[in-house]
């Protein structure tokens, strides 16, 4: 990239225009803004929406960016901080503030839970008889979205930045695989850098480079109320407001002033899913009620809110719906952004589906992309690359964005699957499964076992230190005491997990081995037969993902990743690579779908391989960390001694159409050993109990390998790999914090993940991974803590409002003959 790069941002909204300011602010430029609508208003989202700014998300880095971007917004005079208050009326939404609490405390953010009257006290107009209680967070507040983009434009014009209105863009210049420019009827503007802030526009500029945006645009309700007869003189401005901010998520509805009026909004009607292609082009004269982004409004859509709204605030009784329209908003198929670079094309960013609470931080991290490489926030939620391509059909997009925005409001469980569409994708062992009465959950498509209820009779034989605890309700969702039972016979007999969903890669070509000794901390010119645990760093030397690989001869290499991220990653490297060194050439290949696995550990494990096979599976024969070819009941398949338990046994690969055979075989040759079939609730606990790490929860790019435990993947003697020269200088000496293992003193009390921990009274920290740990028989967490927090040190988690203590354990909390092997990856949540 040269030093100073053209860049053409297409949109002025409030995503495109902050951009343009960060990349100034930063030192570029040569910076091309191209709108298609007049730029004092040009009719996208940003221009009717209403600005209510509520800061906590159950994403930490979402919370990052709204928490920047009210920082941005006060910068420029353009928000209200009039704060913001959740209000419940039901005893589930009460529960839902208080873990909504603690997610704040998590992330920084000042919030305190309130009691019914509090609520009145604080917003008067309420319905005491309907309110059990609220969360009120000082710091949220309005923000004047419009205005803030035109000051950004102002600002950034001083700076040299260009604005083409009323300029559609047509095309998307390109050549040998990068962008050249933004094509328009007036002619090209040339660009090295292309970035899409298109709004719901956005799936059409996507279409031109073949790229799939999955986001759809869906039509939102908002009214503003007649004069309300109690707020006379209190709010002298038109839009002015000195009440919080209001959200009523008991019945899809949100509510603020405007002056003495009122504004509600509503996602509690049918979804009105829109193509953005047929709103025609955008005229040159729009005003605030006639612009592409605001529909006709729909009044029996909204009669069912009108009644609950005046039932909530009384006052609004003595008022009319005086006006209102349907705006469109973007949603996406798991309701968060879309950040990054197109897989396929070179230089073209995508920065969508990005609401006025986040967009200052969004643009701050697209800004930190194209001039470092690196956001300083992880983006693994956000990445445009994060979906599969069967999540990524038409038909795939529609309705899961459709369900996004029926649920916008609702009570989400951390473990809560999609119901539909559901059985996209299942391994040969699915059948064998059902009739083993497995649960199932699903991700990424995939069908993936939890547990099985042909072992709940097993229950009965199940000694009395493996007995499961009760649960309360909500950690008792998505679960079921037969996890005890699998994990039980995991470590004293033998089980079969299916880790088909696992990302499998394959690396191919006489360049292969320059490629992943270029990409990863570990040493991959070990001879064939060997596997290798490594990471992949970003230059901050953050850790974008962790991987296992194993190589199968000179030239090739079978990678174990964490998804369609790590995929574009080496893809893309492997491009560069071959085009810039021909004879170096290498090809990456998922080869996940045409392939299956069997992880089978546990004692009894040796028995049973050797009933279905002639090959030594010894660890003379087969050494852990291993990889060999062999053949169980006639089948070919791919060895790895690895074990992600803490128990002897191997990771059994083969093609996908043997699979249902080598699953029977395995599964009588198992039965006299009292093999079980095994789901990832009892995995889960299992790893928890080895102390292994899930990449995207217990290591991000926020953290680096000495702060996550994982020095010891870093081969000592290697450099020159991404991300090597920004670890020079650190180790678990020089780090602020490190991820400390705790378990729960009074052996019951539940946590799921993302409680704050606190130490001294203040919040230091949040709980990354949890589980019970049937071997030790109490609940285990694991959390980043500040370094002056040490082994045997007592801290607390906050659980819906209840302080639980813990106590800072050495890990790993299990000890095996295998030691600690960190062997775990993010798919691993079977």
């Amino acid at each position: 990239m040269a030093p100073a790069p053209r860049v053409a941002i297409v949109g002025a909204g409030i995503v495109g225009t902050n951009l343009a300011d960060e990349l100034v602010r930063r030192g570029w430029t040569d910076i091309t803004v191209v709108e298609q609508g007049p730029l004092d208003l040009p009719g996208g989202s940003t221009s009717h929406a209403p600005g209510l700014v509520f800061q906590t998300n159950s994403s930490k880095t979402m919370s990052q960016f709204a928490k920047y971007t009210v920082e941005k917004l006060r910068s420029l005079g353009c928000f209200n901080q009039v704060g913001g208050l959740e209000v419940a009326t039901t005893s589930a939404r009460l529960e839902e503030l208080k873990r909504k609490h603690g997610l704040a405390s998590s992330w920084g953010i000042d919030s305190r839970l309130i009691s019914a009257d509090e609520c009145v006290k604080i917003y008067p107009l309420l319905n005491r008889d309907l309110i059990l209680g609220g969360l009120h967070i000082p710091s949220d507040g309005l923000a004047l979205a419009a205005r803030f983009a035109q000051l950004l434009i102002a600002r950034t014009q001083k700076a040299g930045v260009r604005y083409l209105g009323s300029t559609p863009v047509t095309g998307i210049a390109q050549a040998d695989g990068c962008v050249t420019g933004v094509i328009t009827r007036d002619g090209t503007i040339p660009a090295d850098i292309v970035i899409c802030c298109a709004g719901f526009w956005g799936v059409e500029v996507g279409a031109m480079v073949g790229l799939s945006i999955p986001l759809v645009p869906m039509a939102h309700q908002y009214a503003k109320t007649t004069a309300v007869p109690a707020q006379a003189g209190r709010n002298p401005e038109p839009n002015g407001a000195k009440l919080p901010i209001l959200r009523y998520q008991d019945q899809d509805l949100y509510y603020r002033e405007h002056g003495d009026r009122y504004g509600i909004g509503y996602y509690g009607h049918r979804p009105m899913p829109v193509v953005a292609a047929s709103l025609g082009e955008t005229s040159k004269h729009i005003d605030e009620r006639h612009m592409p982004s605001r529909l006709e409004f729909t009044p029996e859509d909204f009669e069912p809110a009108w009644k609950l709204s005046q039932e909530l605030l009384p006052a609004l009784q003595e008022t009319k719906v005086n006006e209102g329209f349907n705006g469109i908003l973007s949603f996406t198929p798991d309701g968060g952004p879309l950040i990054g670079q197109s897989p396929n094309l070179d230089g073209f960013f995508v920065a969508e589906a990005v609401w006025v609470t986040h967009s200052a931080g969004v643009a701050r991290a697209m800004a930190e992309i194209l001039t470092t490489g690196v956001s300083q926030l992880d983006l693994g939620d956000c990445d445009l690359s994060r979906f599969d391509q069967v999540q990524l059909s038409p038909a795939y997009i529609k309705e899961t964005s459709t369900q996004n925005f029926v649920e916008v409001y609702d009570i989400l469980h951390p473990l809560q699957p999609r119901n539909s569409p559901r059985n996209l994708r299942v391994s040969p062992f699915y059948s064998r499964q059902r009739e083993l009465g497995a649960f199932f959950l699903e991700a990424g498509g995939w069908e993936r076992p939890q547990w099985f209820e042909v072992n709940a009779k097993l229950l009965e034989q199940l000694p009395a230190r493996w007995q499961p605890i009760e649960r309360d309700a909500w950690s008792a969702r998505y679960y079921s005491p037969i996890a005890a039972v699998e994990a039980w016979k995991t470590r004293t007999a033998a089980a079969m997990y299916d880790m088909t969903s696992l990302r499998r890669l394959e690396v191919a070509g006489p360049g292969a081995l320059d490629l992943l000794q270029r990409l990863t901390t570990g040493d991959m010119s070990k001879e064939p037969g060997t596997v290798t645990y490594s990471l992949l760093l970003n230059r901050h030397g953050g850790i974008r993902s962790e991987i296992n690989v194993a190589r199968l001869s000179n030239d090739l290499f079978q990678v174990a990743a964490n998804g369609p991220v790590d995929f574009v990653y080496l893809d893309r490297e492997a491009r560069l690579q071959t085009k810039k060194i021909p004879d170096r050439s290498v090809q990456v290949r998922d080869i996940t779908g045409g392939t299956c696995c069997i992880g089978l550990w546990g004692p009894r494990s040796r028995d049973v391989i050797i009933e279905v096979s002639s090959d030594d599976f010894t660890s003379r024969a087969l050494p852990y960390s291993h990889v060999k070819r062999a053949h169980v009941s006639g089948i070919p398949v791919t060895v790895v001694n690895f074990s992600y338990v803490g128990e002897i046994g191997w990771e059994i690969h083969a093609s996908a159409d043997n699979g249902l055979y080598l699953w029977d075989a395995l599964w009588q040759a198992g039965k006299p050993y009292g093999v079980v079939a095994a789901g990832g609730s009892a995995f889960n606990s299992l790893r928890l109990e080895k102390g292994l790490r899930f990449w995207g929860a217990d290591m991000t790019t926020e953290h680096d390998p000495y702060e996550a435990g994982l020095e010891f993947a870093l081969a000592p003697t290697k450099e020159g790999y991404v991300g090597h020269e920004a670890l020079k200088g650190r180790s678990t000496k020089t780090a602020s914090r490190r991820l400390r293992c705790l378990t729960v003193d009074d052996g019951r009390s539940m946590v799921l993940g993302k409680e704050p921990v606190f130490v001294g009274g203040e919040a230091v920290g949040y709980i990354t991974s949890a589980a019970f740990g049937y071997t030790i028989g109490k609940p285990i967490a694991y959390a980043y803590l500040p370094k002056t927090v040490n082994e045997g040190d007592s801290v607390e988690i906050e659980y819906f409002g209840r302080r639980i203590r813990a106590t800072v354990t050495r890990e790993p909390v299990y000890a095996s003959e295998l030691g600690n092997p960190q062997v775990s990856r993010r798919e691993h949540k079977l």
